[in-house]
């Protein structure tokens, strides 16, 4: 009996057991691989509703500081917690606009200054001119007195009406009508306007500068007796002579207009243009083909090709060139007594051949062979019927070392100083009516005054 009691209450603590078990873990049994029984409880933790992670990644460990520290930054922005540094950060922030500022109102201040004073002058030179014109109206008006010794009483006696003023007139107008048109002075220049021996040539003065590879070279010139309504004597023409197929012409209204850069029209030209030989002379451009010796005559006011003629026997491409090369086997010159061809021929050996042209058909007219041979000389130009060569394209104290004059089939050696100030001057052309020489030194295109003697002075 004692027996049984013990096994009933055994049987209670085990049942009373396993119901906590259910109510709160659970009884796992089982045989491990040596056939032994293993009973296994799992229990739910009270408080913990996972287990810790054994091991945190060290990437996390310092985040959850930083994000503390970054919501207590936060909240103190929101709250105004640094505004006092924020206010001090823009103050400096702000120091560079106000000395920009007090810069910009001084600048304008004195602007306005200036602005004032000019204001004043330009009141004051309107007064001036009123005065001066108030003052020539008064002159105008006021006959004047005769000084003539013979017939003086029967003048100063006579009313100055109009028969007297028309005489007057008459006899200004016939003695200013006798002044030849070429012998007139330019403006600034002062100097001997007739035909003479060159005694000088002034420094260059640049007018324009090229600005691409095209413009290493070419040719620009004013037309001296220009024809036509279109083009006058301020019309300053260009070619670019850089490349396989010249053929544009760049036309500018004055010389203003061409420093700047503005070109009014751009004329094709009907065959391509070989080297720097061209010239322009009574309202046409003057050049020679590519590759061949025929002349061309292009007429300006038609756009139009007028005339085309072969230079009898002249060299071409390189056969002879001035020293500087460029193909300028022939070369085009205009001044005070026509056109001009400088050129050279097989018979010549090299040597100058100087033909003057007809204008309209290109026809030689008469020829002189020199002695200057033309490969040695850098380039060359007319005045007044005389051939002048250049001894240097590139040192920049160079000179005028030759000359040959038409009129007595004589030649020597001069020496008047010349300057290649940009050291590679390719092209050189005289303007009579300017009394100038247009020259195109690397990219630079300049003028130079000359200066020549009276007739007989120092001729040869």
């Amino acid at each position: 009996m004692r027996l049984q009691a013990s096994l009933l209450c055994l049987s209670c603590l085990i049942l009373s057991s396993q119901s906590q078990v259910e109510e709160k873990g659970s009884l796992r049994r089982s045989n491990d691989p040596t056939g032994r029984c293993h009973y296994t409880f799992t229990v739910a933790s009270p408080v913990e509703s996972s287990c810790p992670e054994s091991s945190m990644k060290p990437e996390n460990e310092g985040v959850l500081p930083r994000l503390t520290l970054l919501e207590s930054m936060v909240s103190r922005l929101i709250a105004g917690g640094d505004g006092g540094s924020g206010r001090q950060m823009g103050s400096k922030g702000e120091e560079p606009l106000q000395e920009a500022y007090a810069q910009v109102t001084s600048e304008r201040n004195q602007l306005q200054q200036d602005k004032d004073r000019l204001t004043r002058q330009i009141q004051d030179l309107q007064k001036r001119l009123g005065e001066l014109s108030q003052e020539a109206e008064n002159l105008r008006q006021t006959p004047c007195k005769q000084t003539h010794t013979s017939g003086a009483g029967q003048r100063e006696n006579r009313p100055a009406g109009d028969g007297f003023r028309n005489a007057a007139y008459q006899e200004m107008k016939a003695e200013v009508t006798e002044v030849p048109a070429s012998h007139l002075i330019p403006e600034g220049n002062h100097n001997f306007m007739g035909c003479g021996e060159l005694l000088s040539v002034g420094d260059p003065v640049m007018h324009k500068k090229a600005d691409s590879i095209t413009g290493k070279y070419g040719v620009w010139l004013q037309d001296p007796e220009p024809r036509g309504p279109h083009y006058t004597n301020k019309t300053v023409w260009r070619i670019d002579a850089v490349g396989k197929d010249v053929r544009q012409l760049f036309a500018y209204e004055d010389m203003d207009q061409f420093s700047r850069g503005f070109p009014m029209k751009v004329l094709i030209l009907p065959e391509p243009v070989e080297s720097t030989g061209a010239t322009m002379y009574r309202g046409s451009l003057y050049y020679q083909r590519k590759r061949s010796r025929s002349l061309i005559r292009y007429d300006l006011a038609s756009e139009s090709l007028a005339t085309r003629l072969e230079l009898p026997h002249a060299g071409f491409h390189g056969q002879y060139p001035y020293s500087w090369g460029g193909y300028t086997d022939i070369d085009l010159a205009v001044d005070e007594q026509g056109l001009w061809a400088i050129y050279s021929t097989s018979k010549a050996k090299g040597a100058i051949v100087i033909s003057q042209l007809d204008p309209k058909s290109l026809e030689v007219k008469k020829s002189w062979e020199t002695n200057i041979r033309k490969n040695t000389v850098a380039n060359a130009f007319m005045v007044c019927g005389r051939l002048y060569t250049v001894a240097s394209y590139t040192a920049p104290n160079t000179t005028v070392n030759f000359m040959f004059d038409t009129a007595t089939s004589t030649g020597r050696a001069v020496a008047v100083p010349f300057k290649n100030k940009y050291r590679y001057n390719s092209m050189m052309d005289y303007n009579h009516a300017q009394r100038k020489l247009y020259a195109w030194d690397n990219f630079h295109m300049v003028t130079y005054n000359i200066r020549l003697g009276r007739a007989g002075r120092g001729s040869s």
